[in-house]
């Protein structure tokens, strides 16, 4: 029921306002497995998530914003999405260290998705450091 003051506003009632929960950023408590975190899935040790906008810029600066919000502001990555775009792999066959294109530093992983249709997303995977045999994971050992 909404009570009005004497002017005919709605007075707004404290128990209707939504709890505010202290945000733990994923860097110091990881997702467990199977659970779902702001549109991404974690498995215990990986987080995937895709981003997507209506330009390649405004997805890279949604996984900027997020890699800082969620703690790992410290990793260097490419400074803008036309640095990004040149860890893409070339097209001929060649060595590959990595089976993924993208930009890779452990523990994140931003990578361009296969195919064309996925113009404006990018896919951001972080890696639990804390996990046993990290590394190994994080590298695909």
């Amino acid at each position: 029921m909404i009570a009005y003051d004497e002017f005919g506003f709605a007075i707004e009632d404290p128990a209707d306002e939504e709890q505010v929960v202290d945000h733990t950023p994923i860097r110091e408590l990881f997702p467990e497995a199977g659970v779902r975190y702001l549109g991404g899935l974690s498995n215990g040790w990986e987080y995937r998530t895709e981003f997507a906008g209506t330009q390649m810029k405004y997805t890279y600066e949604m996984i900027r914003q997020f890699l800082e919000e969620e703690g790992y502001g410290d990793i260097p990555i490419p400074k803008n999405v036309e640095e990004l775009k040149r860890f893409k792999q070339p097209r001929q066959k060649q060595l590959q260290l990595f089976q993924e294109m993208g930009y890779i530093h452990n523990p994140i992983k931003i990578l361009f998705p296969l195919g064309h249709r996925h113009r404006g997303t990018l896919i951001l995977c972080i890696y639990n450091e804390k996990a046993p045999e990290h590394l190994v994971r994080f590298h695909g050992v």
